[in-house]
């Protein structure tokens, strides 16, 4: 029994977190503001490819991840990490891409406007769409930073439930020391 949580149940349960996350933080967003974004959401392009991306992005991530959390006889299967270390890179970059659906949105929002002033209920119900921009890239910057994360707890649960030592931490003191680098001392002789 102890075999099957720590080979096949817990890598599962681990993959299914940041979804079911994703899925409780959507769900408390008020109402009222989800229903906006998702309204807006129909006449938004840069929003789909926030979106497409990052939904894509997030399934490579949670399909590495499970292999990344597979147990073998003398440990994980690490060929994966550096795949999974630079697709959570790539979660980086969706709060930029929003912030430049927001600012794309925000000046159409003014290109709008014609030499009469406008009130501020049409300054608010056209600047809405920026907004939705900039959710989209944070949602799926949170969203993408979660499989990494899960790979690190998951192991070392899974670790301690095999019975294995976790890794040994190597201090920031010590990885910056200059006896740690590798190649010839800084007076460059060797």
């Amino acid at each position: 029994m102890r075999r099957l949580w720590i080979d096949t149940l817990l890598p599962l349960l681990f993959c299914a977190a940041p979804a079911a996350v994703g899925g409780l933080v959507f769900a408390a967003i008020p109402p009222s503001a989800r229903a906006e974004y998702l309204t807006r959401l129909r006449d938004s392009p840069v929003d789909w490819i926030i979106l497409g991306l990052g939904g894509v992005l997030f399934v490579a991530q949670t399909w590495i991840a499970r292999k990344a959390l597979r147990w073998k006889e003398n440990g994980f299967d690490e060929t994966a990490d550096p795949w999974l270390n630079h697709l959570a890179q790539a979660a980086e970059w969706f709060p930029l891409l929003g912030l430049i659906g927001t600012v794309a949105a925000i000046l159409q929002t003014f290109g709008t406007f014609t030499g009469s002033k406008p009130s501020a209920e049409e300054i608010i119900s056209k600047y809405g769409p920026a907004i939705t921009a900039t959710g989209s890239g944070l949602f799926m910057a949170f969203l993408n930073i979660l499989p990494s994360w899960v790979v690190v707890a998951g192991r070392n649960l899974i670790r301690s439930l095999a019975g294995v030592a976790p890794p040994p931490v190597v201090p920031l003191t010590q990885a910056a020391s200059p006896t740690a680098s590798i190649g010839p001392p800084p007076g460059g002789r060797a």
